[in-house]
């Protein structure tokens, strides 16, 4: 069968998008890695609602044709959005023909040893080019560490202890807390002073406390006037009973 191809403008040859295979209803993730999943996600969308980007779990990458997707549990692309019509086949995954670039960042959420997320995976990251790649180990298959970065830097990644990622302004951190309703250590993007960028409900909590503080302080300042009227009554009771008219004064 010979492989169609389609010709744009430029000249430049685009795969049909037809021929791949861009979902597979395949259920994979165990209950934990989907919420952290949803955590990374989530509160970037929530927290840098002012900047252009792309950020997905369990989306396939297309970056050599013919060849099958390689799926991070979460990747970041800046400076691209998914197109308005993502029902088309050709916008329904990251094909790197038609986003024209590779994402800055890769996440790997290690929940066995059978993933290779320090061998082929990280191999084709690397081919990738993508600049930064994340195995974030929870349980600990992997070894001790449970967080790993690497940069590319030339043509090979190299493991850092920096956990800001300066060339797309954000840092990763480990951060004990809650998350919906479930307590953990979770893997979260976090600002250079190493606030985590909240979620949507976060930033709903804190705002509704802002709010009760705000009305509190409505209410104190009520009952100091209430307590400033009633002092001032009784200071013109006195006057009065000593002869004097408060009014005049």
């Amino acid at each position: 069968m010979v492989e169609q191809l389609i010709i744009n403008d430029d000249n430049f040859y685009i795969p049909d998008a037809n021929r791949l295979v861009t979902e597979d209803d395949t259920p994979v993730d165990n209950f934990a890695s989907e919420k952290q999943q949803r955590l990374l996600v989530s509160s970037l969308y929530s927290s840098l609602q002012n900047q252009i980007f792309l950020a997905a779990a369990n989306v396939g990458i297309y970056y050599i044709y013919k060849q099958s997707p390689i799926v991070p549990d979460v990747f970041l692309s800046l400076n691209v959005q998914v197109p308005e019509n993502w029902w088309e086949k050709q916008n329904r995954c990251y094909m790197l023909w038609e986003f024209g670039k590779t994402p800055e960042v890769a996440i790997e959420i290690v929940s066995n040893k059978e993933s290779d997320e320090l061998g082929s995976k990280m191999r084709i990251y690397e081919q990738m080019r993508i600049s930064y790649y994340v195995v974030y180990d929870p349980t600990r298959q992997l070894g001790e560490q449970q967080l790993r970065i690497y940069e590319l830097r030339g043509a090979r990644y190299f493991e850092t202890l920096e956990t800001w990622l300066e060339q797309v302004g954000l840092g990763l951190t480990l951060w004990q807390g809650e998350f919906e309703s479930r307590q953990d250590i979770w893997l979260r993007w976090c600002y250079q002073d190493g606030s985590v960028l909240p979620t949507g409900d976060e930033r709903a909590e804190v705002a509704q406390q802002r709010a009760e503080q705000q009305k509190q302080r409505a209410e104190m300042a009520e009952q100091r006037a209430q307590i400033a009227e009633q002092h001032a009554q009784l200071l013109a009771e006195r006057l009065r009973a000593m002869g004097i008219d408060p009014d005049g004064l």
